[in-house]
């Protein structure tokens, strides 16, 4: 009986120790997103700055409800899996990969198991990142944006109307690059014009290919390349020397010395993959998330450039830019 009074005081105490004294709750962890970006140029900056912007639209703040580890590869291929092998071994909750080389290293490093958003991918099926654009059926979705490519052929046959010519580089190990350089090429071709392909494996050839391309070609254009558009400068320098005009397929590559472009902006292509990184963390499942893509456009014009090359904006062309795109003074 004794015995039976003091274990029922222990008891008691214990019980009141623990109701003056509750047990904390475990502090509640924040999501960490892994951000992949394949190097640094004014394009794939863009995406950053818009993926960030569309987890704060949907309520995550970096810093304060959310982690981003961001990871830039300077175009370097073992660093990007370097990278990716690192997100999935801290265990993020989500990677986001920006352009076509972060996405694929992501995708191999998660094995099909971490959630990725891709962004700024220009053919996630063709680079064998989904089965499909409407179902992708994996772990991937995202953003694409690919380029409005009727519309940037008409923009440089009516600035250049005496082209016979037309030259495209791309880079030789960019999916996204080259796939947009083909297409824009057959569609040049189908219109009657002829069409001369370059390719730079790296931007340290850009100087001697770009010199060997403007001797042979009427105008030039620019696709959604990595490369080209990290050497923009470069293209732009050379082109003018011999008054070629160059239409790129960014606004940013515009703003880096290309004349004209019809563009979609990169920011939005980052914003939405940004909202769509959110809403997969609050739930929703990559399989059945359509890629999404950004399509509306508009013209994007470098007044400087146009005076080097002496070259006249149609006034349409001009109104638009200034009405709803972009004029770079």
């Amino acid at each position: 009986m004794i015995g039976f009074i003091a274990a029922l005081v222990v008891f008691l105490g214990f019980a009141f120790f623990y109701t003056q004294h509750p047990k904390k709750p475990a502090a509640k962890q924040i999501p960490v997103i892994g951000l992949l970006q394949l190097q640094s140029h004014p394009a794939l900056d863009e995406i950053h700055q818009g993926f960030i912007a569309g987890l704060k639209s949907e309520g995550y703040t970096p810093g304060k409800n959310i982690k981003v580890d961001f990871q830039n590869a300077q175009a370097d291929q073992s660093n990007l899996k370097t990278m990716s092998t690192k997100f999935i071994n801290e265990k993020a909750d989500l990677i986001g990969a920006i352009a076509t080389p972060s996405a694929q290293a992501a995708a191999n490093a998660a094995k099909g198991k971490t959630p990725i958003i891709i962004a700024g991918v220009t053919d996630p099926k063709g680079a064998k990142l989904v089965k499909s654009d409407k179902r992708p059926g994996t772990n991937v979705t995202g953003t694409s944006g690919e380029s409005p490519l009727p519309k940037l052929l008409s923009l440089l046959r009516e600035l250049v109307p005496t082209a016979k010519t037309i030259g495209v580089i791309y880079t030789s190990s960019d999916h996204g690059g080259e796939y947009n350089a083909k297409k824009f090429q057959a569609l040049a071709i189908k219109s009657g014009v002829k069409v001369k392909m370059y390719t730079i494996s790296n931007t340290n050839d850009m100087q001697q290919v770009a010199q060997k391309m403007v001797s042979e070609v009427d105008a030039i254009y620019a696709p959604q390349d990595n490369g080209v558009a990290s050497a923009m400068k470069t293209l732009t320098n050379v082109a003018n020397k011999e008054k070629k005009v160059i239409v790129a397929s960014a606004d940013t590559m515009v703003k880096d010395g290309g004349l004209a472009s019809y563009a979609i902006k990169q920011f939005d292509l980052g914003k939405v993959a940004g909202q769509m990184a959110a809403r997969v963390l609050n739930g929703r499942s990559t399989k059945t998330y359509p890629v999404a893509y950004v399509l509306k456009g508009n013209y994007v014009i470098n007044e400087k450039e146009a005076k080097i090359l002496s070259v006249k904006i149609p006034e349409h062309i001009m109104k638009d830019a200034e009405t709803k795109g972009e004029i770079f003074k």
